[in-house]
């Protein structure tokens, strides 16, 4: 609820059986996800990501270790047979992220988001019983959309912090340097860049819904987070994708009206 609020609101909506494992996937993720930002050495970051490496192991192993969220997520293993390997991606994906650098390019940022964002939504999907490969490809490009999002989102806080993670290759295409995003700049070809990566992520999302007929119903809680999505690329163009605007950084306080009525209609 405190560091994941959109993903919280979202496990609500899911059936009851599936609700406590995904709460717990939730709050496994968002361990990995915040050692970037709370470390000062990269070896103080290797070895928490060792712990959840070793953690994940033990659960398997049917000896989890005496940590809360670690037991929650032995349950879940437990309940619904999730698959080991998804855990490891988003722990491998996030250990290769603790170096402070830029994407490289839109494909490398898509490769991070895939390991870890949708990695974390087929976990989801196991829990509501899923196992099918048209609710996996729309994971995959919803994840993908999701990785984009968030990577633009966390974008003025990394400024004033002095660092810049968009992809590289958007920024050369475009003229663009780091020190003109740590300026906070908002000419027109700096918001080019922020259209380019934001239409990315749009694209995936048209793409997950393309084939939406072919998912089963049942997979459709888990692809609510692109609630949010949809709402964040839709203020972003409202702002003509200033993406230093002030509305960007507000918490919605309509998401859970929005949800609902996603949920109600039954789509994605």
């Amino acid at each position: 609820r405190k560091r994941d609020y959109e993903g919280f609101l979202c496990s609500l909506l899911l059936p009851a059986e599936s609700r406590t494992s995904a709460f717990a996937l939730r709050a496994f993720n968002m361990y990995p996800f915040q050692i970037k930002d709370s470390i000062t050495q990269k070896t103080t970051g290797l070895m928490r990501m060792q712990f959840w490496r070793d953690a994940v192991e033990d659960i398997y192993g049917d000896n989890p270790p005496h940590q809360p969220v670690a037991t929650e997520l032995w349950r879940a293993v437990k309940r619904h047979n999730l698959t080991k390997m998804w855990f490891m991606k988003i722990i491998d994906e996030r250990e290769k992220n603790l170096d402070d650098r830029a994407y490289r390019s839109i494909q490398e940022l898509e490769t991070y988001a895939e390991n870890t964002q949708s990695a974390l939504l087929y976990l989801t999907l196991e829990t509501l019983g899923v196992r099918d490969i048209h609710a996996d490809h729309a994971a995959s490009h919803i994840g993908k959309a999701q990785g984009i999002v968030t990577c633009l989102r966390a974008t003025p806080y990394h400024c004033t912090r002095r660092k810049v993670f968009l992809p590289m290759d958007i920024c050369m295409l475009h003229g663009v340097s780091q020190e003109d995003f740590i300026r906070g700049k908002q000419e027109k070809n700096v918001r080019d860049v922020i259209y380019d990566i934001a239409s990315q992520a749009h694209i995936h999302l048209e793409h997950a819904r393309s084939f939406s007929r072919k998912v089963p119903v049942k997979a459709y809680p888990a692809f609510f987070c692109t609630v949010a999505l949809d709402h964040y690329l839709y203020n972003m163009r409202k702002v003509d994708f200033n993406i230093f605007h002030p509305s960007l950084q507000k918490k919605s306080t309509l998401l859970p009206l929005y949800l609902y009525i996603r949920s109600w209609k039954k789509t994605y």
